[in-house]
């Protein structure tokens, strides 16, 4: 048996067109500059950290910000889709008997209208939220603590930097997925243990290592 953790955004729920949305929609109230088209290949190239300094949002103000955005997204959660092919991979996985999570920054009444509308509520035995930006790995380490795991039996799976950094952080094994917000050339740079393209390949690599 293992245990795959997920990030929720991008990874399962196709929702960074929506986000990019509701963040231009706070832009002036929060003063960052809209996200235009031709800003999003610049952005998919930078890392999380390099994202955050580049909005020039103050670090304080970071908390607010991700609370009204969790509210909008709450507005239009149920009209999200799952990333293609993703609950097919899913219920693959826990057909085999492997534990599935969630750890996001979202909040956990949002994953839960999401995954309700999909059908998909039964598939995860744990979702962690919290406000955390760069605090992701030390959620981890709780859960594993809490659910008595063994490291190396876990795996988390993300589509930005800042995943790929929880994970090496506690020494747990890293999916980086191209098919989020980082583009497949700033997640490689960042060495995560695999780094797949599609989430058949996520069947693959559980079930071989």
């Amino acid at each position: 048996m293992k245990v795959i953790i997920f990030d929720f955004d991008g990874t399962i729920a196709d929702s960074l067109e929506m986000v990019l949305t509701i963040s231009n929609r706070l832009a002036g109230e929060f003063g960052y500059p809209p996200t235009c088209s031709q800003d999003i290949k610049r952005l998919k190239n930078l890392s999380s950290r390099e994202i955050l300094q580049q909005s020039k949002v103050p670090f304080f103000r970071l908390p607010f910000l991700l609370r009204r955005l969790r509210c909008e997204l709450n507005r239009e959660i149920c009209t999200l889709q799952p990333v293609p092919g993703i609950k097919e991979v899913l219920l693959n996985l826990k057909q085999q008997g492997h534990r599935l999570g969630i750890v996001t920054s979202n909040s956990r009444e949002n994953v839960m209208a999401f995954l309700a509308a999909q059908g998909m509520e039964e598939l995860f035995d744990f979702i962690s939220s919290g406000f955390t930006i760069f605090g992701k790995g030390k959620v981890i380490q709780r859960i594993i603590q809490q659910h008595h795991l063994e490291p190396a039996t876990v795996f988390y799976v993300g589509d930005e930097t800042r995943d790929i950094e929880a994970a090496k952080k506690i020494q747990i094994r890293a999916i980086a997925v191209s098919w989020g917000f980082n583009s497949r050339e700033v997640l490689a740079e960042q060495d995560p243990d695999f780094l797949i393209h599609h989430p058949q390949e996520l069947v693959e690599i559980v079930t071989g290592n």
